[in-house]
């Protein structure tokens, strides 16, 4: 009985890590999106803007993910990072970009993402 409470809180717990992940994400996008139309901003600039917003959003879940579970917290934060990304990546194929991301870069997107979210988890303690 007790297991299954820890394994559901652990369920909240990565639930509520990608929800801070995923509103960090469009608050900077939004911020971002902002610049974008006051500053006519070069394909650089926003290139990196968009790889400091997975930095940022999947640290964030890896930082809150560290602070409530208590054993293999970097492992948790990876956790964090790879859903992070995995859900990212569905949601660029339904909506269908005319672009396809190349394979350099959907492996550069999870690597950082990845690690970032380990990140995250192994800095809380």
């Amino acid at each position: 009985m007790e297991k299954t409470f820890r394994q559901n809180t652990k369920i909240i717990f990565i639930l509520k890590g990608l929800l801070f992940s995923y509103v960090i994400t469009a608050l900077t996008v939004l911020l971002l999106s902002f610049l974008m139309l006051k500053l006519n901003l070069p394909a650089a600039v926003i290139s990196g803007g968009i790889n400091f917003i997975y930095i940022l959003s999947a640290f964030t879940g890896g930082f809150y993910i560290g602070d409530k579970v208590e054993h293999k917290k970097f492992l948790w934060g990876l956790g964090m990072g790879v859903i992070y990304f995995i859900i990212l990546m569905i949601v660029s194929l339904i909506i269908g970009r005319n672009t396809p991301y190349s394979f350099a870069s959907i492996i550069t997107v999870f690597i950082i993402t990845s690690l970032s979210g380990m990140l995250g988890g192994m800095l809380r303690s």
